[in-house]
């Protein structure tokens, strides 16, 4: 028989628990992301299968970085020690106006500032927020930039399933949003995982100009045109994808553009994400003549300075040519 000092101890400590759940998750609302959702820090036992088979296809193309960290990637408690909880966070991007069409493409996520900055910035004031409110929290911030599967994550945490092109869609707002995570040692109330509505749509299967999605759920990341534009450091791109790149010279939104639940994409409130009016106006003529000096000035902040001047002036380079 459980006595009632017991029963009062573990009243208040479940109490705790849902309290210190509820903050985080209004305190991350007030921050600007539209959904947050949490997950035990545990093994992440399924995915483990799938990167390895991923990884042994050579799927990963020349991102060797891939191959690095194996366990990490899939232990959240060999990042921080002591972890308890994943805190899953979607921060929108969508964008009001898009490019000037008589211009080679650059990917939506990359019109304003680079989300590198803007992210951190809010994830630091979340953990502060936290450690403010309910103490002593240890753990650590993470948005693109370590061994962390964002999107295994943010499925466990019912943020949305992870559909046929193996972007995370959320069933109330599409897919356009990046994704970021707290790993703290703080125990919180878990949130399970949503259904796949893919249903028997194909069309980002059918529509990717490089057949990147090799089967559902399956991306081959070395066809991927965000990885050809981006990730692949070759002087030149490989000729095999000639009259193939759809216009993009910075990522691809293709698998994104045609997905049915992108319908449901509102346009972002973040005034860092704001697009570069200089940008949003260059027409074609504008990128073939592209300097050095208007490169530094329009992507002064931008995650397109990943790509560098050579490598973007490769990508427009390699367009013309086709």
């Amino acid at each position: 028989m459980i006595k009632d000092g017991v029963r009062a101890v573990c009243f208040d400590m479940n109490s705790a628990v849902e309290n210190n759940t509820k903050f985080i998750k209004q305190k991350a609302h007030e921050l600007g992301f539209f959904f947050c959702g949490i997950s035990k820090a545990e093994f992440l036992e399924h995915e483990a299968h799938q990167l390895e088979k991923w990884l042994k296809k050579s799927f990963h193309g020349k991102m060797g970085y891939m191959e690095n960290h194996f366990d990490k990637r899939l232990d959240p408690r060999l990042l921080v020690d002591g972890a308890k909880s994943v805190v899953s966070l979607l921060l929108n991007y969508y964008p009001e106006e898009i490019q000037n069409k008589d211009a080679p493409k650059i990917s939506k996520y990359a019109y304003g500032e680079d989300y590198h900055y803007v992210i951190k910035d809010k994830l630091k004031s979340l953990m502060t927020s936290i450690q403010e409110e309910i103490g002593e929290v240890g753990g650590r911030v993470f948005v693109d930039s370590a061994p962390v599967m964002d999107k295994a994550w943010a499925k466990k945490s019912g943020l949305g399933w992870i559909g046929k092109n193996s972007n995370l869609i959320n069933p109330k707002h599409g897919s356009f949003f990046f994704i970021a995570e707290l790993i703290i040692d703080l125990e919180l109330i878990e949130d399970g995982p949503i259904k796949d509505y893919c249903g028997t749509c194909t069309r980002c299967i059918d529509e990717c100009p490089t057949d990147a999605i090799v089967q559902p759920y399956v991306v081959d990341g070395s066809k991927c045109i965000s990885y050809l534009t981006i990730e692949l450091k070759d002087q030149i791109l490989p000729n095999e994808f000639k009259n193939k790149m759809d216009d993009w010279m910075f990522g691809c939104d293709v698998c994104q553009d045609v997905c049915p639940w992108n319908r449901f994409s509102k346009p972002h409130n973040e005034s860092r994400f704001e697009a570069n009016r200089e940008l949003l106006n260059m027409n074609s003529n504008d990128w073939k003549d592209l300097t050095q000096e208007i490169f530094s000035g329009i992507f002064k902040n931008s995650a397109v300075k990943r790509t560098k001047f050579e490598g973007l002036k490769r990508n427009i380079s390699f367009l013309r040519n086709q």
